[in-house]
């Protein structure tokens, strides 16, 4: 008898920018990444369309999601949990407030002189 493993699947850390439905959510996913050419690292993000069972999450929440099967024609992912509450409910969440969450190697080294 073979036993079935189950692959892993990829997990990701972003902020709720949307509450598009019942039990939906956009997620938007930052990330830096050098420009091709000129290698200046530019701040990217990701949006990804997530299944909210519980309707727990609100907009500026930081969560974690998980991928899974589809759900419906967009949604791919999952949340496995709220990571930290949005300070202000219902406030619109921008590019800069997501890119000033990001790490990046200046802010780690600076904090790491700081200690």
């Amino acid at each position: 008898m073979s036993t079935t493993t189950r692959n892993k699947r990829k997990d990701l850390v972003g902020f709720v920018t949307s509450r598009s439905g019942d039990k939906s959510i956009k997620v938007t996913v930052p990330f830096k990444a050098p420009h091709p050419r000129y290698q200046k690292v530019i701040n990217r993000k990701t949006v990804v369309h997530v299944h909210d069972e519980k309707n727990e999450a609100n907009i500026g929440d930081r969560v974690e999601i998980m991928e899974t099967r589809p759900i419906s024609r967009l949604k791919r992912w999952r949340v496995v949990s709220v990571l930290e509450r949005a300070v202000s409910v219902g406030a619109a969440i921008t590019e800069a407030d997501v890119a000033a969450q990001v790490p990046t190697k200046t802010k780690k080294a600076a904090d790491a002189a700081a200690e």
